[in-house]
Parts: C-alpha cells; sequence; structure tokens
C-alpha cells in the first residue's frame, strides 16, 4: 500500500516536506499534465455522456455546440478548469506566463459567448438531446469564434515555440529530447492546419456541402484539442521522460 501511495504521489506531484501552506497544484509539472488529460479527455467525455444519457451518436455541428446540451455541465467545468490552469501556469521565462494567460482569457470569453443555437424553435423532439437555447446574435457568436481561435493558436505556438527550446546546444540534447521536441512540432502544425481549415470555410474557401456533411468543424476541432493535449501530456513529463 505504501508503494503505491508513493507512486499516486509522485504522479501528482504531492510534496509533503516543503511549508504546509504550499498546494500542490503550485508545481507546473502537475498544471501541464491536468491541462493535458483535459484537453484529451473533452470531446471523449462529451460525447460519450451524451451518448448514455440521450442515445445519440452522432457528433453535434462542433464541440461547442455542447454547451446546449445535457453534458452542458462537462463542457462548462473543464473548459473552465483548463481556462483557469492555463492563468495560473508561470512556465519558465515571463513569455510563457503571458502566452498561456492569453490562451486561458480567451478559453473563458468563448465560455462566455457561446455559438450559434442549434434550433430556433424549443421543445422539438428532433433534439430531445437540447436543454438550452439563445437568441441568434452575430457578434456573440464572432466573438466565440475568435476567442477559440485565439485559445487553440496561442497553444499552437506554445507547442511550437516554447516547448522546444532547451539550454542544451542541439548536438547535447539526448535522444528524448529530440523525440519530444518532433512530437511538440507535429502538434503545432496540426493544430494550426485544423484552425485554418475551420477557417477556410467560413471564408468560403472550402465547399460548403462538402465540409457540411462530414462535420469537418467538429473533427477539427478534436484533432485540434487531441494534440494540444499530447503535447502539454509531454510537456509534464508524462510520456518520453529523461531517464
Amino acid at each position: 500500500m505504501k508503494l503505491k501511495s508513493e507512486w499516486l504521489d509522485e504522479k501528482l506531484g504531492l510534496e509533503y516536506q516543503s511549508n504546509e501552506t504550499d498546494i500542490w497544484l503550485e508545481s507546473s509539472i502537475t498544471l501541464r499534465k491536468l491541462i493535458g488529460v483535459l484537453g484529451i479527455l473533452l470531446p471523449i467525455l462529451l460525447w460519450f455522456f451524451l451518448w448514455m444519457d440521450t442515445g445519440r451518436l452522432k457528433e453535434l455541428e462542433s464541440i461547442s455546440h455542447y454547451y446546449y446540451t445535457r453534458v452542458d455541465g462537462i463542457f462548462i467545468v473543464i473548459v473552465s478548469l483548463v481556462a483557469i490552469f492555463l492563468i495560473v501556469y508561470k512556465g519558465k521565462e515571463p513569455i510563457d506566463f503571458y502566452l498561456s494567460l492569453i490562451s486561458g482569457i480567451s478559453a473563458l470569453i468563448l465560455l462566455l459567448f457561446p455559438t450559434s443555437s442549434m434550433i430556433s424553435q424549443f421543445p422539438d423532439a428532433q433534439f430531445a438531446y437540447s436543454n438550452t437555447i439563445l437568441d441568434e446574435s452575430t457578434l456573440r457568436v464572432w466573438i466565440h469564434y475568435l476567442s477559440a481561435g485565439l485559445f487553440l493558436f496561442v497553444l499552437a505556438l506554445m507547442s511550437l515555440f516554447l516547448f522546444t527550446k532547451s539550454n542544451k546546444s542541439k548536438s547535447q540534447r539526448g535522444r528524448r529530447k529530440i523525440w519530444r521536441n518532433r512530437i511538440y512540432r507535429i502538434c503545432g502544425i496540426g493544430m494550426i492546419a485544423a484552425i485554418l481549415i475551420i477557417a477556410m470555410r467560413g471564408l468560403g474557401w472550402i465547399d460548403s456541402d462538402y465540409y457540411d456533411q462530414r462535420n469537418l468543424t467538429f473533427w477539427m476541432e478534436v484533432i485540434a484539442v487531441e494534440l494540444f493535449g499530447i503535447s502539454w501530456l509531454v510537456k509534464g513529463e508524462t510520456l518520453l521522460t529523461d531517464n
């Protein structure tokens, strides 16, 4: 039991030797792990619990549209936690803090300004899984789009340019650091590509029928969120840690 407790303490970043007023979330590594886990779980939990509650298998138009469903609590809680963790994350340099702060504030704004409603009238038997409607507002929707895009774009920049930094020259870096940097770059580029595809649909540069029939907004968001989660898990020393 003791060994299991020690293992769990290590994974959670719990430290009992320091000042008793310290909180375990002070550790940057712990915050990175939590942000990564929450990012990866968000679309999975939304889809799973909506299916469990209503039997709906098909994904919605976007991740943000789950705000209007029976699983709105999951969406709000996870995005809020990620936002708060990003806001309190300090990193090693000022640029880490400020970019994380911008991303965290953007996440809060996208919650305060939800995306477009799924239906114009309620209730409707076809939308039995929906429990919230809002009057349509072009301004609200655009603020949501911009804040959501900024949230993911800043996280992509952090993965590409901050997580890949090292105080060692390229020749001195270990093999695992090299692999971590490759993952960071893949995640960052993938996130930006997903954002651009969504933006291209908004600008009319992609055939709307082809795009909408395949729910590409939802799947591009899933790709971006999963890649962001993986990037932060790796940065949180959950994967590919140095020996």
